[in-house]
């Protein structure tokens, strides 16, 4: 999984058919700090997560097969919108930091 923070939207008005009725979210990747991490990622959003919301995020093949009927092709998909964070660690796991 991955913690992010949604930043934009994305409207298609054309797409894959099984994908029609999705909602589909730019997610910043982020540290538990708050600092961003790698490069922004479009996931698909079933739970009603919004621009700022910082939200979890599974990747690849959990993804893949949130539809029990078919597999879709999908890389990223929301499963969380996250109301704190509280990391207890080392500096590279954002010290004791809370994000409330």
């Amino acid at each position: 999984m991955q913690v992010g923070t949604v930043i934009g939207n994305v409207w298609a008005t054309r797409k894959e058919d099984h994908l029609t009725g999705l909602k589909f979210l730019f997610v910043q990747p982020e540290l538990p700090n708050g600092s961003p991490i790698q490069t922004p990622f479009i996931a698909v959003d079933r739970i009603g997560a919004g621009v700022g919301d910082k939200v979890m995020v599974t990747l690849g093949s959990a993804a893949t097969n949130m539809a029990v009927e078919t597999s879709l092709p999908i890389d990223a998909l929301i499963i969380g919108i996250i109301d704190s964070i509280d990391v207890t660690g080392g500096a590279e796991h954002g010290e004791g930091i809370r994000n409330d």
